[in-house]
């Protein structure tokens, strides 16, 4: 018995060390970014991580909000960010519901269309987006930003397995009650999917507060540019600024790291269940 017992405890204590070296390998590119972030410019390029002779330059992130307007870009990004992800939640939802509780000739064909569409590159559909934005009149500004990421094929599938493992009972019950499509919906399902919006939310705010080519493509005018786009700023061929850039990037992922920390809970609960039924 005493040998049984400790094979397993063997194997997982080789697993957790395993797991433990990987995550250390993930996390020192942070590491040597928050370091970089506090040197003087003189040591920047320097074999060692921590600051030298010149100690810990905090004054660096009041330089950044001096060199660039930090807090418009950011708010930028946050807002666009914002309208982005409550687009998506909404037209996800709703797509995921037709394709799960209304049934509709050819309802299976198209949402195999649909997801075919995933295998697109972003870059393929970029310059067709960018001509409907020319035509709208929308370039340079945010709302060209907003309406073309406003509805995403990986969040309908994503919201679709949710409402799979939900029980059409519940739909039966509530119509034999004089329920509407629109009440089961909203009193119902989305309740119920909670942590599937969540969790699309998350991966939805993430992504598009990060994003830089459609951006980049876009926006014209500085006091419209996101976080992503005003970095430019400090890169330059000779490489002055990296210690700028680096407390900048810093400062820039606060707000992706609230939101992780928040609903880390509800992430790991809607990934899990997700999966349930496909």
């Amino acid at each position: 018995m005493g040998q049984t017992t400790t094979q397993p405890l063997k194997k997982s204590y080789v697993l957790n060390l395993v797991l433990a070296l990987m995550s250390m390998m993930l996390v020192l590119p942070f590491i040597w970014m928050v370091l970089t972030s506090v040197k003087h410019i003189t040591e920047v390029g320097d074999a060692s991580w921590v600051p030298g002779a010149a100690g810990w330059q905090w004054s660096n992130y009041l330089d950044v909000f001096q060199a660039i307007p930090f807090d418009l870009y950011m708010w930028n990004s946050v807002l666009v960010a914002s309208w982005v992800t409550l687009l998506v939640l909404v037209t996800s939802s709703m797509a995921a519901y037709s394709f799960t509780r209304i049934d509709w000739p050819g309802r299976d064909k198209v949402f195999f269309l649909y997801l075919a569409t995933m295998m697109l590159p972003g870059l393929v559909t970029m310059i067709p987006n960018f001509q409907i934005m020319i035509h709208l009149r929308l370039v340079d500004t945010l709302t060209g930003l907003v309406i073309p990421a406003a509805s995403t094929a990986f969040g309908t599938f994503l919201l679709r397995q949710f409402m799979l493992s939900i029980p059409r009972s519940y739909d039966e019950s509530a119509s034999m009650d004089g329920a509407s499509h629109w009440s089961i919906y909203c009193d119902i399902i989305l309740p119920l999917a909670r942590p599937g919006l969540i969790t699309l939310g998350i991966f939805t705010f993430i992504s598009n507060y990060h994003s830089f080519f459609w951006p980049l493509v876009m926006l014209r005018t500085q006091e419209k540019y996101t976080l992503p786009i005003g970095l430019l700023h400090f890169e330059t061929a000779a490489g002055e600024s990296t210690h700028l850039l680096m407390a900048a990037v810093t400062m820039s992922i606060l707000p992706a790291i609230v939101v992780f920390l928040l609903f880390q809970k509800f992430l790991i609960k809607g990934i899990q269940l997700g999966g349930v039924k496909g």
